[in-house]
């Protein structure tokens, strides 16, 4: 009995950690994407707002966080050829910002979440 409580005690610093979260105010989403076919998840985030989030691919899509000014787009973030990436994102200027997947030349099934809040 011992043994198990200092096993459970070990790994709850991790799990409360653990990412991703199944907080109320996570957005998750699951979806599969044909060849070169994208997909958006957009929210607006102030300036110094932060949100967490996470995604997997079982292929390679390529991916970033964007927003638009008129007739120019801005990108934070760009990734290509990745299977997964996570973190922190932290706004500089209050937009409209949208994690954005495109699949290259296979399909993808594509699961994640961003913390809203």
């Amino acid at each position: 009995m011992k043994r198990l409580l200092a096993l459970l005690c070990a790994a709850l610093p991790a799990a409360a950690f653990a990412y991703p979260s199944d907080s109320p105010q996570a957005r998750p989403f699951s979806l599969a994407l044909e060849p070169k076919g994208m997909h958006e998840e957009c929210l607006r985030v102030e300036a110094g707002e932060k949100r967490k989030y996470y995604w997997k691919a079982d292929a390679p899509v390529d991916f970033n966080i964007h927003y638009h000014r008129e007739t120019e787009v801005f990108y934070p973030v760009k990734r290509e050829a990745m299977r997964g990436d996570g973190g922190a994102f932290t706004a500089r200027t209050g937009e409209d910002y949208c994690w954005m997947w495109t699949a290259r030349d296979k399909p993808a099934k594509l699961e994640g979440r961003i913390e809203t809040q």
